[in-house]
């Protein structure tokens, strides 16, 4: 049952996507207004689920080591767009413009306070409340749900960056 609700949640997300990618420049600013490409979020929000599954580890940065909550989000964007991100979810939440939760869009970055400490944990948004995250120890990337009790007490925001 779980997989068949990310099948349609892949097949929901690439039924947005467009067919190509527009280039753009690596020397773009991660600050200030961040115009995405049309497209772009779904497209960064479909390539990270691919990882769906992948194991977690704590400075994680790749599929094959495995990848903790910034690190899965950081080798997604370097993938897609050459561009480097900081490595942990604070560096993150400096970085793009600020998203109202009522404006969230696949690819946006979701910040939640895990460790007592505002944007300990980092997510991308996927649409209808869920969201992709590599979320502790002995776990897997996976899908969580914004609205359950734990995410919803404890999100801090969500920022979109340029792509």
């Amino acid at each position: 049952m779980k997989r068949c609700g990310i099948a349609m949640l892949i097949l929901l997300l690439s039924a947005c996507a467009t067919p190509g990618r527009q280039e753009t420049s690596a020397t773009a600013g991660l600050t200030g207004t961040a115009p995405a490409t049309p497209g772009a979020g779904q497209e960064f929000a479909l390539r990270a689920l691919g990882f769906v599954g992948v194991p977690y580890r704590w400075g994680g940065t790749s599929p094959d080591s495995g990848f903790d909550c910034s690190g899965l989000i950081r080798y997604v964007y370097e993938q897609m767009t050459g561009r480097a991100l900081p490595y942990n979810a604070y560096g993150l939440a400096r970085i793009g413009d600020t998203i109202d939760t009522a404006e969230l869009q696949p690819g946006d970055l979701v910040f939640f306070n895990t460790l007592r400490e505002p944007f300990s944990h980092v997510g991308i948004y996927l649409g209808d409340s869920r969201f992709l995250h590599a979320p502790s120890r002995g776990s897997k990337v996976q899908i969580s749900d914004m609205n359950n009790r734990y995410w919803n007490e404890r999100y801090n925001g969500a920022r979109r960056l340029p792509i």
